[in-house]
C-alpha cells in the first residue's frame, strides 16, 4: 500500500511539474466588452474562447499551455491603442483576434505592425485596414467598398428606392460604409436627398425634421445598432415610414431589443451571415450554447474562425521551429499563407490580407425578432490591389 501511494504521489508531482513547466502561448481578443457596442464585442470574445478551449489539448501535447487573453477596447481608438501597446509587450501573446471597429483597428494595428504581431479580424471592413499591405494584418470578413455597393444595388433594384437619405456615425466604419453606399446609389441613378454625419445616440428629432422635409423612401445608416435602434424607433414614432437599412453594425439582437416593433421590416447587409447559413456551424453552436447558456450570433462564428487561423498558424510555425515557441514574424508568415477550412468556409488570404472570397448577406427583420431572414447572398472577391 505504501509503495502504491508513493507511486501515485510521484505521478501527481510529475503531472504538476509538467503543467507548470509548459510554456504559455496567448491569443488576445480585442473588442468592445463594455459600452454601447458590448453586445457585439462579447460575441467576438466568446467565439474566440470556444476555439482556444478546443485547442488546449493539442497544444498540451506539444508542451504548450494555450490561453485566451480578453481585452476591452471600449470601441475607442485611444483605448485600443493603449491595449495594443500593453499586449505587444507581453511576449506570450502571438496573435490578436479583433478588433470590431475599423476606427479602433486601424491605429491599433500600427502598433501591432511595429512588433510583428499577427492580427486576424472578424469584423473590420474599412478598406484601409488591409490596403496598407501590412504583412501582419488580415481579415476573414469582407470590405465596405463591396458591402456598401451591394446594399445600394439591393435598395435600388430590389426595393425600388429612389430618394435616399443617408446618415453616418462619423467613424471610419460608418462613414466609409455610407460613402460607398452613396457613390453606388448615385451611379445607379438614385437621388441622394441627404448625407449627414452625427454622433448623436439619443435625440434624433433634428435629423427626423430634415427627413420629413426631404421625404425619402429609404433611409440608410452607416453605423451601429445602439444608434440605429433608437433612430428607427423615433422615425416610426414621428410617422416616417421610409424603409430603414444599414450595414453589419445592425447585426445584433440588441438592435431588436432597442428598436422593438420598429425593427420589423428593416434591412441590413452583413459580412457575417446568420448561424443558420453555415451548415458547418452546428457543432460550434451546440458547444457555444452549452458553455455560455446563450445562442451564438454572427460575429461569434467569425471570431472562432479567426482564432482557428491563428491556432493553426502557431502550430505550423512551432513545427518549423523544431517544436519550440515560434517567433511572431513566423506566425505572421504562417497566417498569410494559411489555408483553413473554417465554419464560415475556406479561409485563404491574398497578398494584402483580404480573404480571397468573402460572402455578403442581405437580411431583413420580417418580424421584431433576431436573427433576421436572409434574402440574398453574394460571394465576391476583394477589389484588385493597386
Amino acid at each position: 500500500m505504501k509503495t502504491t501511494i508513493a507511486v501515485l504521489t510521484l505521478l501527481v508531482l510529475f503531472t504538476i511539474q509538467s503543467v507548470s513547466h509548459a510554456q504559455t502561448i496567448k491569443i488576445a481578443s480585442c473588442c468592445p466588452l463594455s459600452g454601447g457596442e458590448g453586445g457585439l464585442g462579447e460575441m467576438i470574445k466568446l467565439g474566440a474562447e470556444v476555439a482556444v478551449d478546443e485547442a488546449q489539448e493539442s497544444f498540451a501535447k506539444l508542451g504548450f499551455k494555450l490561453e485566451l487573453s480578453p481585452q476591452d477596447d471600449q470601441a475607442n481608438p485611444d483605448v485600443g491603442v493603449a491595449v495594443a501597446k500593453r499586449i505587444v509587450n507581453e511576449p506570450e501573446v502571438l496573435g490578436v483576434v479583433g478588433h470590431f471597429d475599423s476606427g479602433v483597428a486601424i491605429p491599433s494595428s500600427e502598433v501591432y505592425k511595429d512588433y510583428s504581431l499577427a492580427m486576424v479580424s472578424p469584423a473590420n471592413t474599412n478598406p484601409r485596414v488591409t490596403d496598407r499591405r501590412y504583412p501582419n494584418v488580415n481579415r476573414v470578413c469582407g470590405r465596405d467598398d463591396v458591402q456598401g455597393p451591394i446594399a445600394a444595388e439591393y435598395a435600388i433594384k430590389e426595393l425600388k428606392a429612389r430618394n435616399i437619405f443617408i446618415v453616418n456615425n462619423k467613424t471610419a466604419y460608418g462613414q466609409g460604409n455610407a460613402e460607398a453606399f452613396r457613390d453606388k446609389a448615385k451611379e445607379l441613378g438614385a437621388n441622394v436627398v441627404g448625407f449627414v454625419g452625427t454622433e448623436e445616440k439619443s435625440n434624433f428629432q433634428p435629423l427626423i425634421l430634415q427627413m420629413k422635409l426631404q421625404k425619402p423612401d429609404l433611409v440608410y445608416l452607416g453605423g451601429i445598432y445602439d444608434q440605429g435602434g433608437l433612430l428607427v424607433k423615433q422615425m416610426r414614432e414621428k410617422g416616417i415610414t421610409a424603409t430603414f437599412m444599414g450595414p453589419d453594425g445592425l447585426d445584433s439582437s440588441e438592435f431588436v431589443k432597442i428598436a422593438q416593433d420598429a425593427s420589423k421590416g428593416t434591412y441590413y447587409t452583413s459580412v457575417a451571415g446568420p448561424v443558420d447559413q453555415y451548415p458547418a456551424a452546428a457543432g460550434f453552436a451546440k458547444s457555444f450554447e452549452a458553455k455560455f447558456k446563450k445562442k451564438p450570433e454572427s460575429f461569434a462564428l467569425y471570431a472562432y474562425d479567426c482564432a482557428r487561423v491563428l491556432i493553426e498558424a502557431i502550430k505550423t510555425a512551432a513545427k518549423e521551429n523544431g517544436g519550440k515557441i515560434p517567433s511572431r514574424e513566423a506566425v505572421c508568415k504562417a497566417v498569410r499563407t494559411s489555408s483553413v477550412q473554417g465554419i464560415t468556409g475556406l479561409i485563404e488570404f491574398d497578398d494584402k490580407g483580404d480573404r480571397k472570397k468573402a460572402d455578403y448577406y442581405v437580411i431583413q427583420f420580417k418580424e421584431a425578432s433576431f436573427p433576421g431572414t436572409t434574402v440574398k447572398v453574394i460571394s465576391a472577391a476583394p477589389p484588385a490591389g493597386k
